[in-house]
């Protein structure tokens, strides 16, 4: 029977081989955890490889991403579907195996790492999951839910702000699932961290509320063994193991230093590396007994099947329970969502009110809360200002972690990407509001929930220069561009309260994708539209008001500005121009209509367009063209009461009819 080293070995060979090919790529953390890996997946990992979306499987996240090869050898070893033709294409167009860990691209890969801190981060979310799921559905006799969060981490995730987010939350909400280990090899990419990174990491940690393990030999297996059943028998806090290991461990010239983090070794030291650690196969060649040894899928396919006979009990005991629960974990939203959503939009058209944005919300909230016992909501400590909070709305405590709502504190980036990690696990719709302006800390983890394709909702309120007193450090101008700017994510910024629960619906019916709802402060005069009218609205462009026949001008806004194109389009109206008023709560959901469907909102033949909007103008003029305009911000903010800002900044009805004119 091989041992447990020339297991590890097998994950070494791997690395360096397929950097080697690929001519680019991160051996030395591979190299260097691969002992910590072999423990960790050979005797505690519960997963099944023949069926990587086992919902009680644990999940594994490398947060340290540039190490991917570490992570695809573990995959490909264990009997995951990923051949060795696919390690050979490693970082190479269309392989299972780029450059980084990509969810979506091979079984296995719970989440997409790379910008780091993010992965841990990730992890913090799934183990928050974990704990809420369970403290809904385990019952006496049946932990239904009953699964850890492995996650590895360097030095790098270790100094990026947002591991500090999240890791004291999670020591604070006592995720006692959740393990890390951290890579501690003294090595970044500029060499040896000393000079840049001499925090006390587990003094750091401790301070968290974590366990915090130190002193473990990451190259010793019975050091590792002991810390992981140590970090298991503690059930109030989450652990972090501190593995001292030697970066490229086994490369004689290139170990212990950077020149092996993100570089292939070479031809000759890979040659004087198989010898130092006796190595004899040839590239990418695994001996057949050492594949027995490693391979996951019996131990997996039984634990799965004891899961099964489980769930099989408490289907009988409690079989309302056990049908929420397939259902929640599949994603799908309950079968009569949809007609009940439409029912509560159309009363919501009849009963007009005219009230901010974000209290639409609230309102949204309140009426679709009660169908949906998956929400787990959250704000960055502005719940009185986001209007996060609704009727049903129980704080997730450590003690009691049965609730859906989620005291994020100060922490935007953190939340977002915690976000991404509850998604990620399943079983819940996952939402966490902050101000429009502060998306700014949380950019990177909404462009990586829209990389991954998660469903996960990101709610900013304050939403422009509407908001005020507060000034320009608080005042949005240019994010709404970058967000529409953004690949595969909807952004909607209604004008009223139907338009707000629209988009709710939108956000929370969408599965291959996030969303931002993005809602004003101050109060909106809700619009007159037919039953078309409010179907219109999920299509994210629509037209509003129109003219007796072709128009002379289209006015098109969004948001609070809709109200200015009205009054616009009645000025201009009365003074014989024919205008159409076309609301646009989302340009990304507007773009995918059909051809003939745009045609029809914004036909061709009228050029003379004007575009109304509280930001910045980049965005619009794909839709005003050359011969149009755009009326909005071109500076930053001030502070001033909102009314006195729009004229300041001559963002008024006014300025739309002069602009019209103007054409």
């Amino acid at each position: 029977m091989p041992s447990r080293r020339v297991l590890a070995n097998a994950i070494r060979a791997l690395s360096m081989d397929a950097v080697q090919q690929a001519k680019s790529g991160h051996p030395g953390a591979p190299m260097g955890m691969a002992d910590i890996a072999q423990v960790l997946w050979c005797d505690h990992l519960q997963h099944n490889p023949a069926n990587p979306n086992w919902a009680n499987r644990d999940r594994f996240v490398l947060s340290n991403g540039h190490g991917s090869m570490l992570l695809y050898s573990l995959l490909h070893l264990s009997g995951y579907d990923l051949p060795i033709e696919e390690l050979k294409n490693f970082r190479q167009l269309h392989s299972k195996t780029p450059g980084h860990p990509e969810y979506g691209y091979a079984p296995g890969v719970e989440t997409t790492t790379g910008p780091l801190g993010q992965g841990i981060s990730n992890a913090v979310g799934m183990a928050l999951a974990e704990k809420v799921l369970a403290a809904q559905f385990n019952r006496d006799n049946f932990d239904l839910v009953d699964h850890y969060t492995y996650t590895f981490l360097g030095d790098g995730c270790l100094m990026e702000g947002i591991s500090h987010e999240t890791c004291s939350l999670a020591g604070t909400l006592g995720l006692n699932k959740l393990i890390a280990f951290w890579d501690d090899n003294g090595i970044s990419i500029d060499g040896e961290v000393e000079g840049w990174f001499s925090d006390d990491t587990p003094k750091r940690f401790e301070s968290y509320g974590w366990q915090v393990i130190t002193g473990v030999d990451g190259h010793d297996p019975e050091q590792v063994e002991k810390a992981i059943a140590a970090a298991k028998a503690n059930k109030d806090q989450p652990t972090l193991i501190c593995c001292k290991t030697v970066i490229g461990f086994g490369s004689p010239n290139k170990q212990g230093t950077e020149s092996c983090h993100g570089a292939p070794l070479g031809e000759d030291e890979i040659a004087k590396t198989r010898d130092a650690l006796n190595w004899t196969h040839p590239a990418f060649e695994v001996p057949e007994d050492v594949y027995a040894e490693w391979d996951g899928k019996a131990k997996g396919q039984a634990l799965e099947s004891e899961w099964n006979t489980l769930f099989d009990g408490y289907k009988a005991a409690y079989p309302e329970l056990a049908e929420e629960f397939l259902r929640r974990v599949a994603g799908d939203l309950p079968e009569n969502f949809s007609d009940q959503a439409d029912k509560i939009i159309a009363d919501l058209q009849a009963n007009p009110q005219n009230i901010a944005t974000r209290k639409a919300s609230q309102n949204a909230l309140n009426a679709f809360g009660p169908l949906l016992p998956e929400l787990l909501g959250g704000s960055a400590d502005l719940a009185g200002s986001n209007l996060t909070i609704w009727s049903g709305s129980k704080g997730v405590e450590k003690d009691d972690a049965s609730g859906n709502y989620i005291y994020y504190g100060v922490r935007e980036f953190g939340m977002s990407a915690m976000m991404n990690g509850i998604t990620l696990h399943g079983g819940f719709k996952a939402y966490g509001a902050t101000f429009l302006m502060f998306m700014e800390y949380a950019r990177n983890a909404v462009r990586m929930a829209a990389l991954m394709k998660q469903p996960a909702i990101f709610v900013y309120t304050h939403d422009s220069i509407g908001l005020g007193e507060d000034g320009p450090t608080h005042q949005p101008v240019e994010q709404l561009v970058a967000l529409r700017a953004t690949p595969n994510l909807d952004n909607w910024r209604p004008c009223d309260q139907v338009e707000s629960a629209v988009a709710w619906k939108a956000a929370l019916e969408r599965k291959d994708g996030p969303s931002t709802l993005i809602f004003t402060r101050q109060g909106c005069p809700q619009q007159t539209r037919t039953a078309q009218q409010v179907s219109d609205v999920e299509k994210g462009g629509y037209v509003l008001i129109d003219s007796d026949g072709q128009p002379e001008v289209i006015l098109i806004a969004t948001g609070s500005e809709v109200s200015l194109a009205v009054e616009a389009a009645q000025t201009l109206s009365a003074s014989g121009i024919a205008t159409r008023v076309v609301s646009m709560p989302s340009t990304d959901v507007f773009d995918r209509q059909s051809a003939d469907y745009k045609a029809s909102v914004l036909p061709a033949t009228v050029t003379k367009r004007v575009a109304v909007e509280a930001l910045a103008k980049d965005s619009w003029y794909k839709y005003v063209g050359l011969a149009g305009t755009v009326v909005g911000m071109e500076t930053f903010g001030e502070s001033a009461p909102a009314g006195d800002l729009f004229a300041h900044f001559n963002i008024t009805a006014q300025a739309v009819v002069d602009a019209a004119k103007g054409l």
